[in-house]
């Protein structure tokens, strides 16, 4: 069993607990106590905010099964501030516990304290989920083409629209990508990690970008490290990336995310 397969049967008995925990789903108060959403696709698109150059969701991220703990000295706050000092486009935040140690309530704890779009990185299989991202306070979520069928996908993508969120849809190959030019969503992030072998190839958003309807919003993801990868990516048209290990592992984050985006 590869490690994205591992993670889904994890999710499986999650949201089976989750499910026990509310089983009329989440109230409706707590639905609606986010306050207004800051849109992500706006902050990719440069219609919101002054950041010059490229567009950069920042992530906040523990550890990860192929890399280990990230830093010692890790915290969710400082990442955080240090992201919008460098001046991120948006704050992705990591919530899964068993393979990345993250925690839902950083999300609660950055809603309260960060002013950018607010983007939570989980494995969503089941619409529950989306009702708990919304009441954490995320702006937008994540959803991976890799593990929802084509009409899975489309009914996440309506749940989601429902609750104010903005979502993410990530494809890693060319059957991804066939899903998600037929539901069409405005937010594409392409994954140049494998989640199966967890290998890296840039190449893979150059190859799937170019496949994409031209009004969809790009989001390069994973293995960005250097302000050449940025460069070369840019060169095929994608302006906006997702940028985690890189940064949380800098000594100076605020000021290597700067770096990043001064090309």
């Amino acid at each position: 069993m590869n490690v994205l397969n591992k993670i889904v049967a994890r999710k499986v008995l999650e949201v089976a607990a989750l499910r026990e925990r509310y089983p009329e789903g989440f109230d409706p108060a707590a639905l609606s106590s986010r306050g207004a959403r800051r849109s992500l696709k706006a902050a990719l698109e440069g219609a919101v905010g002054t950041v010059p150059g490229p567009r950069i969701i920042a992530e906040i991220k523990k550890a990860s099964p192929s890399a280990g703990l990230m830093r010692n000295d890790f915290s969710p706050a400082e990442l955080a501030r240090a992201y919008v000092a460098g001046g991120a486009a948006a704050i992705s935040i990591v919530t899964d516990a068993p393979f990345f140690q993250g925690e839902l309530e950083w999300l609660a704890q950055e809603r309260r304290r960060a002013e950018l779009p607010l983007l939570r990185k989980e494995f969503i299989i089941d619409p529950l989920q989306l009702e708990e991202t919304r009441a954490a306070g995320a702006d937008a979520v994540l959803l991976i083409a890799a593990i929802l069928g084509e009409d899975e996908l489309a009914r996440r993508l309506e749940r989601a629209a429902e609750l104010d969120l903005e979502c993410l849809v990530e494809i890693r190959d060319e059957a991804d990508l066939d899903k998600v030019n037929r539901v069409k969503p405005p937010i594409v992030g392409i994954n140049n990690r494998d989640l199966r072998d967890f290998s890296i190839d840039l190449r893979t958003s150059a190859r799937l970008a170019a496949r994409l309807a031209p009004e969809t919003v790009v989001v390069s993801e994973s293995g960005i490290e250097t302000k050449d990868d940025v460069r070369t990516l840019r060169e095929f048209g994608i302006n906006a990336f997702l940028i985690g290990t890189s940064l949380v592992r800098a000594p100076d984050p605020a000021a290597r995310l700067a770096e990043l985006i001064d090309v």
